[in-house]
């Protein structure tokens, strides 16, 4: 998920905000103009999320436009295939009828074709002569003969012509019941296409509904993790100035032997970690998201579990669980200077504890808003970040 990606900002809130842990002049004007500038680009990157916010609502509007098409694709289908399951039936209905008609007709035809059979049987058991005398015989005159033979003559055709008619009438109903099933055929052929075409058109419903579910997640994740770090480097401003000035209070005498003065480019702070550096302090272009981010610490590559050590003596003034922190450890160093180690796997100190200058203090993890195990340390004057690598 994106949320897990993104760096943390620091928040825009100005020490002069807590009046009891901040002394007069302890801001420096280097530090205020650091806020100012970090506050403009805080204000560039929620234009930035507000861009990426109508970017994904456009590309939304888009996949909503092709589910609308998508929708109607289907309805189409579905109407279409009830038009060919009609077809279909109505072919089933038409061959049903024929099937009769072709009952009726073949009974028609077998019934007169035996009828036929039976009387040319007959005639044919009589001698040809013997036919001819007894129609002679029963004749009056040679007309009455001549007409008799034009009569059974005519007998002869008449049946012929009669089972040629049913045999006809039987071709056709064939050749109808062999349309009617290509028909069918076709229809059956088309409903199937149909089908798949339905099928296609489903797969392509549910893709652009994953889209649209993605680009919901993917806005909403974008949104509660800037608001989540924003409050958490906001909260943790707060946390180091209340905890500054309560240990201010109640030792002022420890806080006596433990005060340092602090000067640039000393190397009076240790390196907590034997990891190389692969992320330093300032603004730089987030990997995903292509953004202009504030990484206010550096971050040591370090492997799963190794120790992770105390920049130099102090007090520990939290360890716990810190938003996309994780595992966090924060020391009070005095004059207003604290140490900051996130991401650990383990924390092996408590709050209230006194450490020494390498002692060690957590090891490393990827807990919190992290891709990977390493070590992001920071260096707060009066709970505003600084460039670790000045006091190192």
């Amino acid at each position: 998920m994106l949320w897990l990606l993104i760096l943390t900002i620091p928040g825009s809130t100005s020490p002069s905000s807590n009046p009891e842990a901040v002394k007069p002049g302890a801001v420096n004007p280097g530090a205020v103009d650091t806020l100012q500038q970090i506050q403009q680009h805080i204000e560039k990157q929620r234009s930035t999320i507000i861009n990426e916010s109508d970017r994904i609502s456009n590309v939304e509007q888009s996949a909503q436009k092709k589910l609308g098409v998508i929708e109607l694709n289907l309805k189409s289908t579905d109407t279409a295939n009830q038009d060919y399951n009609g077809q279909i039936q109505l072919a089933n209905q038409r061959l049903d009828q024929l099937q009769q008609d072709l009952a009726i007709a073949e009974s028609s035809y077998y019934e007169k074709r035996a009828g036929i059979i039976a009387r040319l049987r007959f005639l044919q058991r009589q001698p040809t002569a013997e036919v001819g005398s007894n129609i002679l015989l029963k004749s009056q005159d040679i007309n009455e003969f001549l007409a008799q033979r034009r009569r059974l003559k005519l007998v002869y055709q008449t049946d012929q012509q009669i089972l040629t008619s049913l045999k006809a009438e039987a071709d056709s109903i064939n050749q109808r019941k062999t349309e009617i099933e290509a028909q069918k055929n076709r229809v059956s052929l088309l409903k199937q296409q149909l089908l798949a075409k339905k099928k296609q058109f489903q797969a392509q419903l549910k893709t652009q509904q994953q889209l649209i579910e993605r680009l919901n997640s993917n806005r909403e994740a974008l949104e509660a993790s800037q608001a989540q770090l924003a409050e958490d480097s906001k909260n943790l401003v707060i946390l180091i100035q209340r905890e500054i000035a309560r240990q201010n209070k109640i030792a002022a005498a420890r806080k006596a032997r433990l005060r340092k003065t602090f000067v640039f480019n000393t190397g009076q702070l240790l390196y907590p970690s034997n990891g190389s550096i692969t992320s330093s302090f300032g603004w730089r272009r987030h990997p995903i998201l292509g953004t202009s981010r504030f990484h206010s610490g550096i971050d040591f590559g370090a492997s799963y579990g190794s120790t992770i050590r105390a920049a130099d003596s102090g007090t520990v003034i939290f360890a716990g669980w810190y938003g996309g922190y994780g595992n966090t450890v924060i020391i009070d160093h005095g004059d207003s200077i604290a140490t900051l180690y996130g991401h650990a796997s383990r924390l092996l100190v408590s709050k209230g504890e006194s450490v020494k200058r390498g002692n060690a203090i957590a090891t490393v993890g990827s807990t919190g808003f992290s891709t990977g195990p390493h070590l992001h340390f920071e260096v707060r004057k009066n709970g505003e970040p600084v460039d670790p690598s000045s006091y190192l």
